[in-house]
C-alpha cells in the first residue's frame, strides 16, 4: 500500500488477506470461468439493475460524506458483493451469480464517480483569489457535464482496452481474484452480510446520538491545552553581539480522538502501520509545528487582535494550522505525489509499453465471454466527447484557443492516465492505484499550458480544474471498471452486458452525484459552519487542487510555505521515512480525525496480538480479519449515510431531531455527561472490531 491519499481512499478497500485470497507477485492464470461460456443463465435483469443502482446511490452518498470528512472514499466491490449475495437469497429476490455480478458492477459506479467528485469538484467552491470566488455554490449543469463526460470517457477507454488488460497482459489482479473467491464461496455458505448490516445499524444509532443534528448526547471531541511557561531568550548575531531579549511563550493545543466509528473503521481496515504513519503527520502538525509557530512569534495574538476581535490561544492554534501548516503540508504532498509516481516508474513504463504493444488482439473465439460493445462505435464516441467539453471550456475561459488546448489535454492525458491507472490496478489492486499523483500531474500540466497561452486569472483556474475533474472521473472509472470486468471474467459474466450496465449507471449517477455534496455543504452552513473547507468537511484533496490551481494561475500561492513543505518531504525521503505523502496528509487533516483513524489501527493491532498469543491458525486469522473488515465496513456505511440524511434534514429547515422531539437542540445531558458517554461509543467499537472477530476465530477453531 502506498498511502492513504492514494488508496481512493478506503472502506472497505480490503487487502486480499482479509478475504482469504492469496496475493502473489506472479500473474494468476484463470482460464476457466465459474459460469461456462455456453451457459444461458439470467444476467442483466430488472432486479439486478435496480439493486445495483440503489447500492450505487447509497455508496456514492457514503463516499461523499467520508471523502469530505476524512479525505478517503470507499471501494464498493466487496460490500456490494456481500449485499448482492444476501439480497439474491431473499425469497422474493432469488437470483443467479451473474445477476449478483451485474449488481456489483453497477454499484461500483457510484463509488467511482463520488470518489472523483470529492477529489476535485469542491475545489471550484474553495478557490479564493483576492476575495473573489470561482463558485459561491455548486453549479449543477457544469458539474453534471464534467462528471458525465469523464465517467463515460473512462468507460470507453476501458472497453477499448478490456482484452488487452484482462487477458493478453496476464496481470495478477489480486483484489479481483479475492472478490471472485468471496463471491464464489458465498454461493454455498455464509456471506458475512449479518456483520455488515448489524454494524451498519449500530453505526446509524451512534451517529444519531452524537451528531449535533440528531439527538446529541455524546460529545464528539474534547479540546485540551497546555500553556508553556514564559522563556526569555537573549538573541545575538554571529559575532555574539547582543541583539536584544525577547520573551517567548506559546501553548500546546490538541484534542481527544473524534468519537467516530467510521474513522475508527477506516483505521482498522488500513491497519496499524498506515494509521500510525498518518497520525504521525497529525502529531508533527499539532504538537510540533503549531507550537513552534506560536513560540517563534510572541506578538501573534496582538497582530490578530488588531481588528478588535478577541483572539484566544485556541484561535491562534487554529489559524496557524489552517493558514500556515496546511500550505506547508501542500508542498509536502506535492513532492510525495511525484515521489510515489517515481517509485512506480517501472510499473508505469510497463503499463505504457503493454497497452501500446498489445492493442491488436489475436483472433479469439467469439463466444459469450469475448463479446464487447461495438469497438468502432466506442472509438467514435470517445473522440466525439471533445465537442461538448470544448464548449464548456470555452464558457470557462472565453478563449477559443484555451478551449481547444484544454480539450486536447483532456483527451490525451485522459487516455494515457486511464490506461496506466487500469494497468496498475491489475498489478496491485484498486487500493494502491496512485490516483492523486496522476491527477496532480494533469492539473499542473493544464495550469502551465493555460499560463503559456495567456489564459490567466479565474478563467485559467476554471479551465485547469475542469480538465482535472474530467481526468479524475475517467481515471477513477477506468480503475474500478477494469477490476469489475476481471471479476466478471472469473465469474463468467458477459463483457458487453457489464459494459452496457456501467455506461447506463454512469449516465444516471452523473446526474445525482452532486446532490450529497450540495446537501453536506449547505447543511454545514446552516449549522453555523462555512461549508466545504470547514473543519468538519475539510476536503483535503480538493483543497490541495484549489490551492495549486489558484497558486499557479492566480498568483495567490504562499510559495515560501509550499517550498518549505517540499524540502520537508525531501528530508523525509532522504531518511527513508515510510510514506511521506501519508505523513503530509496527516498534517493537513484535523488532529481529531487522524487520532480516530489511529485508534482504529490500534484496535487491529490489539486483535493481532490476541490472536498471536492464542496461537490461532493462519486460516482462522484470515477469518477473523474478514469478519472485522466487514464490521468496520458497516460502521463506516452507517455513520456516513446517517450524516448525509441529517445534513439534508438541516437543509430543509429542521435544526435537529432533538429539536423536533424535545423542543431544544441543546440537551443538558450532553454538557453534563457527554464526554463520559462517548467512552461507551469507544467500547462498542472496540467490542465490534476486536471481541467479535476473536470469538469468530476461536469458535471456528
Amino acid at each position: 500500500m502506498t498511502s492513504l491519499w492514494e488508496m481512493r481512499y478506503v472502506m472497505p478497500t480490503f487487502h486480499v488477506s482479509h478475504l482469504g485470497g492469496i496475493m502473489t507477485d506472479q500473474p494468476q492464470t484463470h482460464t476457466k470461468s465459474y459460469v461456462p461460456a455456453s451457459s444461458s443463465m439470467r444476467e442483466m435483469t430488472f432486479k439486478a439493475v435496480i439493486l445495483g443502482l440503489l447500492m450505487a446511490v447509497v455508496l456514492g452518498a457514503a463516499n461523499a460524506y467520508l471523502g469530505l470528512k476524512a479525505g478517503m472514499t470507499i471501494a464498493a466491490a466487496f460490500p456490494a458483493a456481500v449485499i448482492a449475495i444476501a439480497a439474491f437469497r431473499l425469497p422474493f429476490m432469488k437470483g443467479t451469480i451473474l445477476e449478483q455480478n451485474i449488481s456489483r458492477t453497477i454499484a461500483s459506479v457510484g463509488e467511482s464517480l463520488a470518489a472523483a467528485a470529492i477529489f476535485i469538484i469542491p475545489a471550484f467552491v474553495m478557490v479564493d483569489v483576492g476575495g473573489s470566488r470561482l463558485w459561491t455554490t455548486f453549479e449543477y449543469w457544469p458539474t453534471v457535464i464534467m462528471m458525465l463526460v469523464g465517467g463515460l470517457l473512462g468507460c470507453m477507454f476501458i472497453i477499448l482496452l478490456r482484452r488487452t488488460l484482462t487477458v493478453d497482459a496476464d496481470l495478477p489482479f489480486p483484489e479481483a481474484k479475492a472478490c471472485y473467491e468471496m463471491t464464489r464461496s458465498g454461493q454455498k455458505g455464509e456471506s458475512g452480510a449479518r456483520y455488515v448490516f448489524g454494524a451498519m445499524g449500530m453505526g446509524i444509532l451512534l451517529e444519531m446520538f452524537k451528531n449535533s443534528s440528531g439527538i446529541a448526547i455524546i460529545k464528539e471531541v474534547k479540546d485540551l491545552a497546555f500553556t508553556f511557561p514564559k522563556s526569555v531568550i537573549n538573541h545575538f548575531n554571529s559575532a555574539k553581539q547582543s541583539l536584544g531579549a525577547i520573551t517567548h511563550g506559546g501553548s500546546l493545543h490538541f484534542t481527544t480522538p473524534l468519537a467516530s466509528p467510521a474513522l475508527m473503521g477506516v483505521g482498522y481496515v488500513i491497519g496499524p502501520k498506515y494509521s500510525t504513519i498518518n497520525f504521525a503527520g497529525g502529531v508533527l502538525a499539532w504538537l510540533v509545528f503549531i507550537p513552534l509557530a506560536l513560540f517563534l512569534n510572541p506578538s501573534f495574538g496582538e497582530q490578530l487582535s488588531s481588528t478588535g476581535v478577541v483572539v484566544g490561544q485556541g484561535d491562534m492554534a487554529y489559524t496557524a494550522w489552517y493558514n500556515l501548516v496546511r500550505p506547508f503540508a501542500v508542498g509536502a504532498m506535492l513532492v510525495g505525489s511525484f515521489f510515489t509516481l517515481y517509485g512506480l516508474r517501472n510499473s508505469i513504463f510497463s503499463a505504457f509499453k503493454g497497452v501500446f504493444s498489445k492493442h491488436e488482439h489475436k483472433k479469439v473465439t467469439q463466444n459469450r465471454l469475448e463479446k464487447d460493445l461495438n469497438l468502432k462505435v466506442i472509438f467514435i464516441c470517445t473522440i466525439a466527447f471533445i465537442i461538448p467539453m470544448a464548449f464548456l471550456f470555452h464558457a470557462f475561459t472565453g478563449s477559443l484557443l484555451g478551449a481547444i488546448v484544454a480539450a486536447a489535454v483532456m483527451i490525451i492525458t485522459g487516455f494515457l492516465f486511464a490506461a496506466v491507472g487500469a494497468w496498475l490496478v491489475g498489478l496491485v489492486g484498486i487500493s494502491n492505484q496512485p490516483l492523486s499523483g496522476l491527477i496532480l500531474s494533469t492539473l499542473i500540466i493544464s495550469a502551465l499550458l493555460m499560463l503559456a497561452i495567456g489564459v490567466t486569472g479565474m478563467p485559467g483556474i476554471a479551465a485547469t480544474l475542469g480538465v482535472a475533474t474530467v481526468i479524475s472521473a475517467a481515471a477513477a472509472m477506468s480503475g474500478d471498471m477494469i477490476q469489475d470486468l476481471k471479476i466478471g471474467r472469473f465469474i463468467g459474466g458477459t463483457p458487453w452486458k457489464m459494459e452496457g450496465a456501467n455506461i447506463v449507471s454512469t449516465i444516471i449517477i452523473a446526474f445525482v452525484v452532486i446532490f450529497p455534496l450540495i446537501i453536506l455543504h449547505e447543511g454545514n452552513i446552516a449549522a453555523g459552519g462555512i461549508g466545504i473547507g470547514d473543519p468538519k468537511l475539510p476536503a483535503p484533496q480538493a483543497g490541495l487542487m484549489a490551492q495549486l490551481a489558484a497558486g499557479i494561475i492566480g498568483g495567490q500561492m504562499p510559495w515560501a510555505l509550499i517550498i518549505m513543505g517540499m524540502f520537508f518531504s525531501i528530508g523525509l525521503i532522504m531518511v527513508k521515512a515510510p510514506s511521506p505523502m501519508l505523513i503530509a496528509v496527516g498534517m493537513y487533516l484535523p488532529f481529531e480525525t487522524t487520532f480516530a483513524i489511529f485508534i482504529g489501527g490500534a484496535l487491529k493491532w490489539l486483535l493481532n496480538r490476541f490472536m498471536d498469543s492464542l496461537r490461532i491458525s493462519k486460516e482462522k486469522k484470515e477469518m477473523a480479519d474478514n469478519t472485522g473488515a466487514l464490521i468496520a465496513s458497516g460502521f463506516i456505511a452507517g455513520e456516513a449515510i446517517t450524516g448525509v440524511l441529517l445534513a439534508g434534514m438541516v437543509l430543509l429547515g429542521i435544526p435537529s431531531v432533538s429539536q423536533m422531539i424535545f423542543g431544544t437542540s441543546d440537551l443538558p445531558l450532553l454538557g453534563k455527561a457527554g464526554g463520559w458517554i462517548s467512552l461507551i461509543l469507544f467500547a462498542i467499537v472496540g467490542y465490534g472490531l476486536v471481541v467479535v472477530p476473536l470469538r469468530k476465530a476461536r469458535k471456528s477453531a
